[in-house]
């Protein structure tokens, strides 16, 4: 008898930290995440292999880090080449039906000049309404390109947002025919006039949140599998959810649902750059840098400003608005599995929840992500279900998001294409196998135009240890995360941890796979 292919939902959050999945420590309430972790399996300790959009995403969908694919900081648009390489397309050619709804990011968006990518916004005006890929090995696409209600002053070279169409993609058509017309982007910037601003990138939106990306996202994600339950094929659809990254926009009720006033704080919510190498000083050690927090793009243009410094009382509405958004994902995720679910689809189905990287909130008195790679940012989580699968069980092995792409070959029977560095996740679901994992890594060759420094940052994280290297200058940062959490106590130039430190570097440096000899200049700059 011919035993049936598995399907594959894959289900990701955008800057989402991994305290901030329900199962604590945070107070965050992620009911259907949770429903996940008890059925599957929760890794505890995966990261990310890059702390920015593209690069992450390029990882996830390839299997590859960053040093191999090339997209090494945002702004630089992935090699349709090699997203033929990743599991959309591989999964694609084994009779796979492939679908990617929400945000892909895959391209630049906010670019210098036309792209002809459809997530460029300058280019997305020569496709048609009628247009749903195929796009980066997917056969079938619904893209939310400006997946953030992003606030921009009329001084800012980027297109307003979100994108009105003819710009944009199939959000934003959307998003421009709720109500009346105008009515959609007259609430938008009722939002964003200043006059509600909680804080910086912060406020309550106008928008009824079935006009939101959450709403849309889970939407459309309902319809496909729909029509994808009419197929007599096996399937791979992505969900890509945009929140909860900034500005953080939540609409009602998800906006009140946390109180400001007893909302969860960082442990250590003061900046702290001493004991740190020096781009920490650099980037927020100065008064203006503190007061502004912002970057310039090569020409010289206009940028928004970073969320700088807030006050506690600005924090608190930031989490709170924060953790509404969440919940707000939540919800929908809870929408997609009742669908699966009634449509006989769930127990043929593997399952990953997980996102493409932090968020640091306030961690050290940072905010957003930079060349900071505390865990806040640098950990995500990671939820997977699958009939192998011991429920309730907890991974603690260094794993990374980079590794879905084999896990998915794995489960179809595939082979892993060459060159990349994802392993299969699955011998990790069950303890009897006995799988353990060295360490997981992060690569990042961080553009001077963008934060002022220019930085090669290359990252280790074993089960206690992480070391942070800076090729360029030598400097680093070393921490046991088993007895120092929180990150207070740089250990990378203690003489006592010199043999730990070298041994994190021979990690480091054995890093598996080939290595661009060069890197795509960026098209934009997100």
């Amino acid at each position: 008898m011919m035993v049936k292919k598995p399907n594959f939902l894959l289900v990701t959050t955008d800057q989402h930290r991994w305290d901030c999945f329900g199962f604590g420590p945070r107070k965050v309430q992620m009911p259907n995440v949770e429903r996940l972790a008890r059925k599957g399996v929760r890794f505890d300790a995966c990261i990310t292999p890059n702390p920015l959009c593209q690069p992450a995403r390029a990882s996830i969908l390839t299997g590859m880090l960053p040093l191999t694919h090339g997209v090494v900081d945002n702004g630089i648009d992935l090699n349709p080449a090699l997203a033929q390489m990743g599991f959309g397309a591989q999964l694609t050619a084994a009779g796979y039906s492939t679908s990617l709804i929400g945000k892909a990011h895959l391209s630049s968006k906010a670019t210098y000049h036309p792209t002809g990518t459809p997530e460029c916004q300058h280019s997305s005006v020569t496709y048609g309404d009628d247009w749903s890929g195929p796009y980066m090995g997917f056969e079938h696409v619904e893209l939310a390109v400006m997946g953030h209600h992003s606030r921009v002053t009329p001084s800012s070279h980027i297109s307003p947002m979100p994108f009105t169409p003819p710009h944009g993609q199939h959000y934003e058509r959307y998003f421009h025919s709720r109500g009346e017309p105008g009515e959609a982007r007259d609430l938008y910037m009722q939002s964003t006039d200043g006059k509600g601003m909680l804080a910086g990138q912060t406020w309550n939106s106008a928008l009824p949140s079935e006009w939101h990306t959450t709403n849309w996202v889970t939407d459309r994600s309902v319809a496909r599998l729909r029509d994808l339950a009419k197929e007599d094929t096996p399937f791979c659809l992505w969900v890509s959810y945009p929140d909860p990254h900034h500005p953080f926009d939540c609409p009602a009720p998800w906006s009140t649902m946390y109180d400001p006033a007893t909302i969860d704080l960082p442990n250590h919510p003061e900046r702290d750059l001493e004991n740190r190498p020096w781009w920490h000083k650099e980037l927020y050690g100065q008064e203006e840098n503190i007061a502004l927090d912002q970057y310039t793009d090569p020409a010289g243009k206009q940028k928004a400003p970073r969320i700088a410094n807030p006050t506690e009382c600005e924090l608190r509405h930031i989490t709170a608005n924060y953790y509404g958004m969440i919940a707000f994902v939540d919800h929908g995720l809870g929408r997609v599995l009742d669908e699966l679910r009634d449509l006989g689809l769930e127990e043929n189905t593997i399952i990953v929840f997980t996102t493409d990287h932090g968020e640091l909130l306030g961690d050290h008195g940072l905010m957003l992500k930079g060349p900071t790679l505390y865990e806040g940012l640098l950990r995500v989580g990671c939820v997977m279900t699958a009939p192998d699968a011991l429920a309730g069980h907890v991974v603690t092995e260094p794993v990374s998001t980079v590794d879905i792409a084999a896990t998915f070959y794995d489960y179809a029977g595939l082979d892993r294409p060459e060159g990349v560095q994802s392993q299969s996740l699955r011998p990790f679901l069950d303890p009897k196998n006995g799988a353990s994992r060295e360490c997981a890594l992060n690569e990042w060759n961080v553009d001077k135009a963008r934060y002022g420094v220019e930085l090669t940052l290359r990252t280790v994280r074993t089960r206690r240890h992480k070391a942070i290297f800076e090729l360029n200058s030598g400097a680093g940062e070393l921490y046991d995360l088993e007895v120092d959490p929180d990150e207070m106590n740089n250990l990378f130039d203690d003489p006592a941890h010199k043999n730990l430190r070298d041994e994190l570097e021979r990690m480091m440096r054995c890093r598996p796979g080939p290595v661009l000899p060069e890197f795509p200049a960026p098209s934009g700059l997100n």
